[in-house]
């Protein structure tokens, strides 16, 4: 039964949109773009301190301006070498509006003389799903991938840091070299939906039951 629940996706961000499609397109969920929605981003300030804390924050102002179900991710780069950074800022590790090559370059000169065993790191995600009818109680949702910082950007896919991040489970490839299903059987926002649709498929279950009740009234 397609579109049994209405979820928007908070992030204007072209290729986490396409990653969360992709990895939820199976479920009878119709999943919309913020901007399809409202046009535009309702202004959120990422205050929080942690990802799980702006995930939230994202999420609760995309339903309160939608009156819609929300999905939102917080996604950061972990760097062993550099104390967790740049962490909750890895969007705005260069400058407060930069580009991803303009991130990518500014890791790599900070990583300049850190040798390459010591270039261990983590992509980390947080999802936040949040209930127009409920928004205090959010469900979460993290996933992690390991690997190592490269010394120059690999391949042509994905985005963010991925031309940099290597992935050793993989045979030593960037991400930025896999396919779409390879790294949506590894990556850190792939292993946070796995645990995300547990709780969509209890909603689904519970509007199913619903739609079933009212039918049958």
């Amino acid at each position: 039964m397609p579109g049994l629940l209405s979820v928007v996706l908070a992030t204007s961000n072209e290729g986490k949109l396409v990653e969360l499609r992709s990895l939820f397109g199976d479920l009878p969920v119709h999943l919309l773009g913020l901007s399809a929605v409202l046009g535009d981003r309702p202004a959120v300030v990422e205050t929080g301190t942690t990802l799980e804390e702006n995930a939230i924050l994202k999420a609760r102002a995309a339903s309160a301006a939608t009156g819609l179900y929300a999905l939102a991710d917080d996604s950061g780069l972990e760097v062993e070498a550099l104390g967790g950074r740049p962490g909750v800022r890895s969007a705005r590790f260069a400058h407060e509006r930069a580009t991803d090559a303009e991130n990518n370059a500014a890791l790599l000169r900070e990583l300049e003389e850190i040798d390459d065993a010591s270039r261990r790191a983590r992509f980390r995600c947080v999802l936040a799903l949040v209930s127009p009818w409920d928004p205090v109680n959010v469900e979460l949702a993290e996933g992690t991938c390991e690997g190592l910082i490269a010394r120059a950007p690999r391949g042509s896919g994905g985005f963010g840091y991925d031309p940099l991040f290597i992935v050793p489970e993989l045979g030593g490839r960037a991400m930025a070299e896999m396919s779409e299903r390879e790294k949506n059987e590894v990556s850190h926002r792939a292993r946070a939906a796995r645990s995300m649709r547990d709780k969509l498929e209890k909603m689904l279950a519970a509007r199913l039951v619903e739609v079933e009740r009212v039918a049958g009234a």
